[in-house]
């Protein structure tokens, strides 16, 4: 029975993960060549929105978790390591691209000099997590779909 909790909680937060993501990729083309001052209000939008990053730490620990459980099946751990490797993946993309568009913008309320190409990455980024956050769903998924309850 634990075992098909956690699979629930991995499908159910894995795809929360989702939601944010894809209302950034939806706006992503509406908002790319914005000029400077629209782009800045329409990003104010996204004002508290750091709290939903909960989900991809939970998700991740809930991947990692549902793999422990999965071990002894190859299929549904290789599934679990995929969506925990794409979990850890948006977190690195996050931290390399996102973050760093975020605090030289002081989450754009100011625009330096290369605020464009901050945009780009923050832009981008985003749309990769968004990538990156539906494979995780459909491993998590495929990883559940195929294992086997022991005799």
């Amino acid at each position: 029975m634990a075992i098909r909790t956690v699979q629930f909680l991995a499908i159910i937060v894995s795809a929360l993960t989702l939601i944010p993501a894809g209302a950034h990729l939806a706006a992503l083309p509406n908002k790319i060549d914005l000029p400077q001052a629209e782009y800045f209000t329409v990003q104010g939008i996204y004002r508290g929105w750091a709290a939903l990053g909960a989900l991809w730490a939970l998700a991740l620990i809930l991947n990692i978790v549902l793999a422990f459980f999965v071990r002894s099946q190859a299929r549904p751990l290789g599934f679990s390591v995929a969506a925990v490797a794409c979990f850890s993946a948006m977190i690195i993309i996050f931290y390399h691209w996102t973050f760093p568009a975020n605090q030289a913008t002081q989450n754009w309320t100011v625009a330096p000099a290369n605020w464009q190409a901050l945009r780009q990455q923050w832009e981008y980024s985003h749309a990769a997590n968004t990538v990156i956050a539906f494979l995780a769903v459909c491993f998590v998924a495929l990883s559940t779909l195929c294992w086997k309850p022991p005799h």
